[in-house]
C-alpha cells in the first residue's frame, strides 16, 4: 500500500507519535520535548499542579520558567508571581528556570539556549510559543491547566491541524523583511484565516531569510488564529543552532503530493514596507500609501517578534547620527542578554543613547501593557511587537501601530509614521 503523502505538520506528528500517517482532524496524545512558562502563566500551572498532590514532575529538564513578561519586578503582585515560580523550580529541581541578568524574552531566550531542536514537540503557557516554528519544531501555546496536565504526564492532546501552504516568491525591496511579510499575509487572510491551521511557510524568500526574520514569521502565525506557523529546517537553520543544541535534529519535509487546505502564492517585489493600523493586526496598508501623516508619541523597537540583534542592526542604520523626534519616547529593548552584548559590543545601544533613545533591560514590557512605556488617553505608538488590540499597550484610547524595525526607527526620527527615505 502507497504511502499517504503529508505536510509538515502531520509529519511531525507522526514523526514524534512512531507512526506512519497521521489525518487532519485526528485527536491525537503526543510526547512533547519542551514545556515553558512565564512569570504570569506559570503561577496558575503550579496551581493546577500542586492541587493535585502528585509529587514528581515528568521531566524537570523539559521544563522552562522564564520571568520576562513583569520584570524586574514592578509591583507587589509582580514580585509574588515570580516568588512562586522561582520556589516551585527549586521544590523540583527545574534546571531552566531564568530570572533576572539570565533572563531575556522567552521566545528569543530558549532557541539562543539551545532548548529548541528540530523534530520537537514544543507547547507553552503563551500563545506566541508558534514562535519556534521557524526552526522545524510543532510549536504551540496551551492554557496553563493543559501545561500542568502536561507537566504530570509528559504528553499533551491534539487535534491535527489542516495546513495552509505559503509561498513566497521574487526578491524584497529594500529594508522589507519577514515583519512586513507576516503583516502583509495576515491582512490578506484576516485575522481567523488560519484558525486551527497549520501556516507552512516555504518559497525562495523564505530559504534567504534569517532566522530572526523566520522567528518573526512563525510568531506571528498565531495572529490569524493558527494552532503553528511552519517552516522546513534547512542550512540556515544547522548554521544557527550550531554549537547550541546538545541533540540530534530531526529534519522533515512536507511531501510534494500533500494536501493542503489553500495554497496561497506572494511576489514579494510587489510588497513595500507596511503598517497595521489600530486596532487589528490584518488592517494592513503600505506605509507610502497612508493618506496623511499620522503623528505619534513613542515608538517601541523589541519583544518576542522583533527584539533580536538583527533588528536592533536596522534600527541603529537609520539612527545612526540622528536624534529622536523631541515629540515623541522612543524605547528599544534587546530581546536577551546576548542580544544586549552584541549591540554593546558593535556600538548599537552608543547609537540609540546619542540618538535620543531609552535602552530597556530584556522584557516583555510594554507590548502586553505591563511596564517600560505605557500609553495615556489619546497616545498612538509605532511598535514592533506582534499585537495592536484596543487597549493592548496602555489606555483603551491609545493606539498601537505595528511595523518593523526600518519603519519604527524613521518614525522616531520623523515623529511620525514614515519610511527610511524620509530620513537617510
Amino acid at each position: 500500500m502507497a504511502k499517504k503523502p503529508m505536510t509538515l505538520a502531520q509529519k511531525l506528528l507522526a514523526n514524534k507519535l512512531g507512526v506512519p500517517y497521521v489525518e487532519p482532524g485526528e485527536l491525537i496524545e503526543v510526547p512533547v520535548d519542551l514545556t515553558l512558562a512565564n512569570d504570569i502563566t506559570a503561577p496558575l500551572a503550579i496551581k493546577v499542579f500542586e492541587s493535585t498532590c502528585i509529587e514528581r514532575i515528568f521531566d524537570p529538564n523539559k521544563i522552562a520558567l522564564v520571568m520576562d513578561h513583569f520584570t524586574p519586578n514592578k509591583d507587589i503582585k509582580s514580585a509574588e508571581q515570580v516568588r512562586i515560580c522561582r520556589e516551585f523550580a527549586r521544590k523540583y529541581g527545574i534546571k531552566h528556570y531564568y530570572e533576572g541578568g539570565n533572563c531575556g524574552i522567552e521566545h528569543a531566550l530558549l532557541p539562543e539556549l539551545g532548548l529548541v531542536v528540530p523534530g520537537d514537540i514544543i507547547i507553552g503557557a503563551d500563545s506566541h510559543t508558534c514562535t519556534y516554528g521557524a526552526f522545524g519544531a510543532f510549536a504551540t501555546g496551551v492554557g496553563s491547566t493543559d501545561l500542568a496536565g502536561a507537566w504530570i504526564t509528559g504528553k499533551i492532546w491534539f487535534k491535527v491541524p489542516e495546513s495552509m501552504k505559503f509561498i513566497y516568491h521574487g526578491e524584497l525591496k529594500p529594508w522589507v523583511t519577514g515583519k512586513d511579510l507576516i503583516l502583509y499575509t495576515i491582512g490578506d487572510i484576516g485575522v481567523d484565516g488560519a484558525l486551527y491551521m497549520a501556516m507552512e511557510f516555504t518559497g525562495e524568500v523564505i530559504k534567504r531569510l534569517s532566522m530572526a526574520e523566520r522567528m518573526t514569521m512563525a510568531n506571528m502565525a498565531i495572529e490569524a488564529g493558527a494552532k503553528v506557523g511552519l517552516m522546513e529546517a534547512d542550512r540556515t537553520t544547522l548554521a544557527y543552532l550550531k554549537g547550541r543544541i546538545s541533540r540530534e535534529p530531526v529534519i522533515l519535509k512536507a511531501d510534494k503530493k500533500a494536501n493542503y487546505k489553500e495554497i496561497r502564492e506572494y511576489d514579494c517585489s510587489k510588497i513595500d514596507l507596511v503598517v497595521a493600523l489600530p486596532h487589528l493586526p490584518s488592517n494592513v496598508k503600505f506605509v507610502k500609501e497612508l493618506p496623511n501623516k499620522i503623528y505619534i508619541d513613542q515608538v517601541v523597537i523589541g519583544s518576542c517578534t522583533n527584539g533580536r540583534y538583527e533588528d536592533l542592526e536596522i534600527a541603529g542604520r537609520i539612527l545612526k547620527g540622528k536624534r529622536v523626534n523631541p515629540n515623541i519616547r522612543c524605547i528599544i529593548i534587546p530581546a536577551t542578554p546576548e542580544v544586549f552584548k552584541k549591540a554593546l559590543k558593535k556600538g548599537l545601544i552608543q547609537i540609540f543613547v546619542e540618538a535620543g533613545a531609552i535602552v530597556s533591560p530584556p522584557t516583555c514590557g510594554p507590548c502586553l501593557g505591563g511596564h517600560m512605556g505605557i500609553l495615556a488617553k489619546g497616545e498612538k505608538a509605532v511598535a514592533t511587537t506582534n499585537r495592536n488590540f484596543v487597549g493592548r499597550m496602555g489606555h483603551p484610547e491609545s493606539e498601537i501601530y505595528l511595523a518593523g524595525p526600518a519603519v519604527a526607527a524613521a518614525s522616531a526620527i520623523l515623529g511620525y509614521i514614515g519610511t527610511p527615505d524620509e530620513v537617510l
